[in-house]
């Protein structure tokens, strides 16, 4: 376990709510970093743990944990790229595809998000936005502990191809890959969208 990262809580312990300025200090200034910025080190194997502890710890209507990880690193990592690039260099747009595999090759450390739906009373939809809240909260964790994150899809996470290197079965999908590392550089603020056009006030 990492230092300063409590433990997991007993069952039914209870945990109060508490104000926690400092979070929202890093949510009001939160931005990822580029994927193709990050270099070793990464999170050690202990720091990752924590990671997807706090991760699995989203909303999770119905307790199916519909989602798993896949860990891409090191020699792992790399034989993913060379079969990823293998697929691409025999499509008629290879230059594309391969040129789009800097994202997963460039960080030392990437973890595979994979939503998986079950058939039963929580809508397949609440599943994958449980899915979707691992991505972002495995983000926002790694950025806090310090580290360079960003949250991509690519043609990777859609090909059927590809979909099958990583094992995934019919009723998976990639929610995202993490891409995890130490950013050679700090990332710069981007547009945001004006919230307030985009509010309105149910009035009945």
């Amino acid at each position: 376990m990492t230092d300063g990262i409590p433990q997991t809580p007993a069952f039914g312990e209870a945990l109060p709510l508490a104000p926690a300025p400092d979070v929202l200090a890093f949510l009001a200034r939160r931005r990822s970093a580029s994927a193709l910025g990050l270099r070793a080190p990464g999170p050690t194997a202990a720091e990752l743990s924590d990671l997807l502890r706090i991760a699995a710890r989203v909303p999770d209507h119905g307790k199916l944990a519909p989602w798993r990880f896949v860990i891409l690193e090191g020699a792992g990592k790399d034989a993913y790229a060379a079969r990823l690039e293998a697929l691409a260099a025999a499509r008629p747009d290879a230059t594309k595809l391969l040129a789009k595999l800097g994202k997963l090759r460039t960080p030392p450390l990437g973890v595979a998000v994979i939503s998986r739906t079950t058939a039963g009373d929580i809508p397949a939809w609440e599943q994958l936005l449980s899915a979707g809240a691992v991505c972002t909260t495995l983000t926002y964790a790694a950025l806090a502990m310090g580290y360079g994150a960003n949250w991509i899809t690519d043609w990777y996470a859609y090909d059927a191809q590809a979909r099958a290197v990583l094992g995934l079965a019919e009723n998976e999908q990639v929610a995202g890959f993490v891409f995890m590392g130490t950013a050679t550089e700090a990332p710069q603020e981007r547009v945001r969208p004006d919230v307030a056009a985009l509010t309105t006030r149910f009035e009945g």
